[in-house]
């Protein structure tokens, strides 16, 4: 008797022209889904609230991203590559200490603009590859920054690159807690950390105004009446 079935799919096999773009659609819209809750949330938004935010399955959207961590790597591919081409632009300045310098605004300046970035840059991820192999880079050139600057006279001695690591702890609970009510706060901190970072006579530029007692107090406001996570779901980036 003769079949009337489809032959199995051979493994050579591609998908039509249609599926292959419609799964494209799909991936940008998980993408830009995702970008715009990292960056208004943070790291903390789930899989699920990606998925209703970008008008997908959670079935379709594990298919494109099978973990959180590949969806991050997805995302901030670019910013980690701005990121590394941050510390290159500064090696690039011929005075060492305004490299320095620039490169911690820079950067801090990168937290503040998007919540989930600043997540990114004080957690690692160890099976997104390539936003790790970014990071490295980054980091090794940043070493290089210290020596330059220190060579010269005007990043203290006992300045490390752990320094950083907490510099970027700090400023990305500055820029969660006060984004709303005073967002200009991580300025502050970043002026007068670099401060503490200079040696004697290093040239600093002015240091920002303190933000108003209102607004601060709106902030601490804000972190003891924490506004719900985008659907009402977040959950850390290892959950689903």
């Amino acid at each position: 008797m003769t079949s009337t079935a489809d032959p199995d799919p051979s493994p050579d096999r591609q998908p039509e022209p249609g599926l292959r773009a419609d799964a494209e659609r799909n991936r940008e819209r998980i993408l830009a889904a995702a970008r715009r809750l990292y960056a208004s949330h943070g790291l903390g938004v789930s899989m699920a609230c990606i998925a209703r935010e970008a008008g997908v399955g959670k079935a379709t959207l594990s298919r494109r991203f099978a973990t959180p961590e590949e969806l991050i790597n997805a995302v901030f591919a670019d910013r980690m590559d701005a990121y590394a081409a941050a510390v290159a632009q500064a090696l690039a300045d011929p005075d060492p200490w305004r490299g320095f310098t620039g490169y911690i605004h820079t950067v801090c300046a990168m937290q503040a603009a998007d919540r989930g970035f600043a997540d990114v840059l004080t957690m690692t991820f160890p099976t997104a590859k390539a936003l790790e192999a970014r990071r490295a880079e980054a980091y090794n050139g940043f070493l290089e920054l210290i020596a330059r600057a220190q060579a010269g006279g005007h990043l203290r001695a006992d300045f490390t690159s752990e320094d950083l690591v907490i510099l970027l702890m700090a400023n990305a609970g500055v820029v969660a807690a006060t984004q709303d009510a005073a967002p200009g706060t991580w300025r502050r901190l970043v002026g007068q950390m670099l401060r503490a970072y200079a040696a004697p006579g290093a040239d600093l530029p002015p240091l920002e105004q303190s933000p108003a007692p209102t607004a601060l107090y709106r902030a601490m406001v804000r972190l003891i009446r924490p506004a719900p996570g985008a659907g009402g779901d977040a959950e850390r980036p290892n959950g689903r």
